[in-house]
């Protein structure tokens, strides 16, 4: 009873990255829709799946239950072109829309071809990336003359490989993702032997974007009843940069409750949050990036030591201080917050002149249980700027920090 608990909790998870953003009436339109398709969320770890339309079970053979949580790379095989992949890796670090024709694997591990149509959803005020959409359409063999065009379905071939580690496992199912993958093969060699390259159609081509058009649609319609709106296209910026999907990434592999702010933009904003910062506040995503730290204050948070951080921030270096903050519903803990200056691997910031790129701020509350494998809090904590630390450096020699400008 308790798996099944956890399993339902972990559903309702994703759903909630569908219905925090466009509505709770948003995952009954898409199930409306024709057609496979998967919607994905780069700021989730592990870039997992969200939602699974209803034909994906008759192009696949998967359940959909079956590949929430799952990263999308699970369809791919031994005779998946890796060009063909990285070119879908490729559109994802650059937050653009991609079509390639691709070998798919189903669950019993026969390999088919589609036409994979991969395209960011954009958050139209600030130009952040919120899901991708995958769209496949199954690409038939070649004929004097081809038939009618068969209807759309969708492919998961759209993941997020820009990390720094290669391998990243799934965000559930750990122990039973490559059951099926064991067959595949088995169908490798005597279907590689007869089968040439397909080749998409203009038809082919038409239905893909004319399925994600529907998608778009649908989207945009519902998140405007929370206020968010979205688009397939980035959007005239507010001013607040938006981390590329590889910082996201990487950064949401950290577990410890913290925000990312860049000092080098007006009132020093909040950049990136954790899940944990969410839990923490009470806060979602979209009601806190952008803001400066200070909406955690109240009436009771000391202003000495608001003023020692604002010191150390302006000598760029760490401190660690105790405060009382404020959640979302007003209610208050004690703060023990660690703030440190993060640095690039070069001693830069990619389009500022300074070394530091942002600031840390870790925050733990003291009257929580929480077990820290034999350290102290502190030692904790430090344990999480560090961790930010590599992920920042790691991607900013090759210049990935931010989201590519248009």
């Amino acid at each position: 009873m308790e798996t099944s608990g956890a399993a339902e909790e972990e559903e309702r998870g994703f759903a909630a990255s569908l219905t925090a953003r466009y509505s709770d009436w948003v995952v009954e339109e898409l199930d409306e829709l024709g057609g496979s398709f998967l919607l994905t969320d780069p700021a989730m770890p592990g870039h997992p799946i969200v939602y699974a339309s209803r034909g994906l079970p008759a192009l696949t053979g998967y359940p959909r239950r079956d590949v929430l949580g799952r990263n999308a790379r699970l369809f791919q095989g031994a005779a998946t072109d890796r060009a063909a992949v990285a070119g879908v890796r490729e559109a994802v670090r650059g937050q653009r829309a991609h079509q390639v024709a691709i070998i798919n694997y189903r669950r019993d591990g026969s390999p088919h071809w589609v036409l994979l149509h991969v395209a960011p959803v954009f958050h139209a005020a600030d130009g952040r990336v919120l899901h991708f959409l995958a769209v496949q359409v199954p690409i038939a063999a070649a004929t004097p003359r081809r038939a009618a065009c068969r209807g759309p379905a969708v492919f998961a071939a759209c993941r997020e490989e820009a990390r720094v580690e290669e391998e990243l496992p799934c965000a559930t199912h750990a122990g039973e993702v490559f059951v099926d993958i064991d067959k595949r093969g088995q169908f490798d060699s005597a279907w590689l032997e007869a089968e040439e390259p397909r080749v998409a159609s203009d038809c082919d081509k038409e239905k893909a974007l004319s399925t994600a058009s529907s998608i778009f649609s649908a989207l945009n319609r519902y998140s405007k009843l929370t206020g968010l709106v979205v688009c397939g296209k980035r959007c005239d910026s507010v001013g607040i940069p938006a981390l590329s999907s590889s910082l996201n990434l990487s950064l949401g592999r950290i577990k410890q409750s913290f925000v990312l702010t860049d000092r080098h933009l007006p009132d020093m904003p909040i950049v990136y949050a954790s899940d944990a910062f969410l839990s923490l506040t009470g806060y979602s995503r979209e009601e806190i990036l952008g803001c400066n730290c200070r909406f955690l204050s109240g009436p009771d948070t000391s202003v000495d030591v608001l003023e020692e951080i604002s010191r150390h921030i302006c000598c760029e270096q760490a401190c660690t201080v105790r405060l009382l903050n404020y959640r979302k519903d007003g209610s208050t803990f004690r703060d023990l917050l660690q703030v440190s200056p993060i640095r690039n691997a070069s001693g830069k910031v990619g389009l500022h002149p300074f070394q530091v790129a942002f600031h840390v701020w870790v925050h733990l509350d003291e009257s929580a249980k929480c077990d820290f494998n034999g350290l102290t809090p502190e030692i904790w904590q430090l344990g999480a700027v560090g961790a930010v630390r590599v992920a920042v450096r790691s991607l900013s020699a090759s210049g990935s920090l931010l989201r590519p400008a248009q």
